[in-house]
C-alpha cells in the first residue's frame, strides 16, 4: 500500500505498539499494510524488520472486497541508516521516512532534521 499517508487513513487507530527502543533510531519507514486482524502483531513480508505497528479500534471496518484491514506498519530495511550509517542514507532519508518521536495515534509522523540528516548532524559529532 502507499507509504504517503494522510490522517484520513488513520481514523481507526487506537494504539501504536513499538517493538524496539526508539532512542537509537533517527527514522522509521511508515506504510499502510492490509492485514487480517485489527490487533496484535501483523505478518511482515518485507526485507528488513518491523519496528512497530498500529492497532485498530473495534469499529474499524474491513475492506468489503478483501476482508482485510488497513493498518500502519513501521519498518526499516537492511540498507537504512541504523544498520549502515555510512550507506546511501548517511545523508538524507527515504521518502516514507519519519522521525519515530513524532508518531502518535491517528497522526502521520513528521520529517525532522534528525530523520533527514541524523543525530550526528544535530550534535556535531562524527558519524
Amino acid at each position: 500500500m502507499s507509504s504517503l499517508l494522510t490522517e484520513g487513513d488513520l481514523t481507526h487507530e487506537e494504539h501504536v505498539v513499538w517493538l524496539e527502543n526508539l532512542d537509537t533510531l533517527d527514522y522509521v519507514r511508515q506504510a499502510l499494510d492490509k492485514t487480517s486482524r485489527r490487533r496484535n502483531k501483523p505478518r511482515y513480508a518485507r526485507d528488513g524488520r518491523m519496528v512497530g505497528y498500529a492497532e485498530l479500534s473495534d469499529d474499524a471496518q474491513a475492506d468489503p472486497d478483501s476482508g482485510l484491514y488497513r493498518r500502519r506498519v513501521f519498518f526499516l530495511l537492511p540498507h537504512d541508516r541504523d544498520t549502515l550509517p555510512e550507506g546511501i542514507y548517511r545523508e538524507g532519508a527515504p521518502g516514507e521516512a519519519v522521525d519515530p518521536r513524532t508518531i502518535k495515534v491517528r497522526k502521520v509522523g513528521e520529517k525532522t532534521p534528525r530523520s533527514q540528516s541524523g543525530l550526528a548532524e544535530l550534535t556535531g559529532t562524527p558519524v
